[in-house]
This record gives structure tokens, sequence and C-alpha cells, in this order.
């Protein structure tokens, strides 16, 4: 796991440790030393630590006048032990919708387990979003089957096409115009 870097091909158009707005401000990453971990597995030192003890993120891009922005994620997210999406919502998504932000695209193909629990905090968030979504992208069958499980498919759009975006060669923009064209079409 130590190898898995956050996407790093829009480096040149956003770094979030250098945007003010971002929660991730000022955020210093190592460029050597392996600190973080998931269980007894190092993960690079790219991934941003937000609290949770088994899932690690980065703020790939934000856009303030669309209001969108792309997270990754690798890890464990366990509402079960953890209380993952409290940590989440309240100290990385609340302080990012406070800037405008009301779209959310998660990348989750480095996303190895979902634990879910209640859906207190989802539900809080997904009334707060208004006109907002949060998409999913490209993360496992098994993560998928158990949101479906805690119809947290309720508050996220996924399938379909977003489980399989080959993303990693496209801007941001391209990937924003995708992924809000596909929200359109289950939304309008």
């Amino acid at each position: 796991m130590h190898t898995l870097e956050p996407h790093f091909n829009w480096r040149h158009l956003y770094i979030a440790s250098e945007d003010e707005r971002s929660p991730f401000y000022g955020y210093q990453n190592s460029e050597v030393y392996f600190t973080d971990k998931i269980y007894d597995h190092i993960i690079h030192p790219q991934w941003d630590n937000f609290g949770a003890e088994t899932l690690f993120l980065k703020q790939l891009y934000a856009d303030y006048e669309e209001g969108y922005t792309v997270l990754e994620f690798i890890g464990e997210w366990n509402d079960v032990l953890h209380n993952d999406i409290m940590t989440l919502k309240r100290d990385v998504l609340e302080p990012i919708m406070q800037e405008g932000i009301q779209h959310f695209i998660f990348i989750g193909e480095n996303l190895l387990n979902f634990h879910a629990d209640e859906t207190d905090y989802y539900e809080e968030w997904f009334d707060e979003l208004e006109e907002g979504w949060v998409a999913l992208i490209n993360c496992r069958p098994h993560v998928l089957q158990e949101l479906k499980d805690y119809y947290l498919d309720a508050y996220f759009l996924f399938g379909g096409e977003l489980d399989d975006l080959e993303w990693h060669t496209w801007s941001p923009k391209k990937l924003w115009r995708k992924v809000q064209e596909l929200v359109s079409r289950r939304l309008y």
C-alpha cells in the first residue's frame, strides 16, 4: 500500500495545501517519511490525514466558481468502529461547503472496505447540500454493496458508468463535465 499515491497529474492546476479556502491549507506532507498507516500497512506520505483512523484522502481539485471538488480516498471507511462520516463531515466537508462547494466527486478505487452504521450524518449532509450532490466513482463492488445494504444510495450517486470512468488522463474540468452529465441524467 505504500506505493499507492494519490493522483498527481493535476498538481500543476491545484494543490490543497496552497489553497486558503481548503481545510488542508498549510498541511505538510513528508516527501520521504512514511508516518501514517492503515492497520499494519504503511501508506504513501502524500495522503492527507484528517483524523480518521483507517481512512485517508487527498483533495485533488476544487473549483469554487463551478462549486465542485474532487476527493480521492484510500483505506477503510468505517462508521461502525470509528464513525468516519462524522469526522469527515465535520472536519473536511463542512469547511468545504462553507466555501460554496455543493458538488462532490469521491474517487473510491482505493477504498478497500466500507462499514456502515447509522445514517444520521448522511441525512444531515444531504439536507445541507440543497441543490448539490455526491457522486462516487470507481468503487469496488463489495463497497457499493455495503452502501446499498444500508440504503446509503439515497445520499450518494453511484453505479452504471460512474463505476467505470477512465478519469486518470482527463483534466479536472473533463471529469466534472462527465460526472455532471451522468448525474443530470439521473436527477432531472
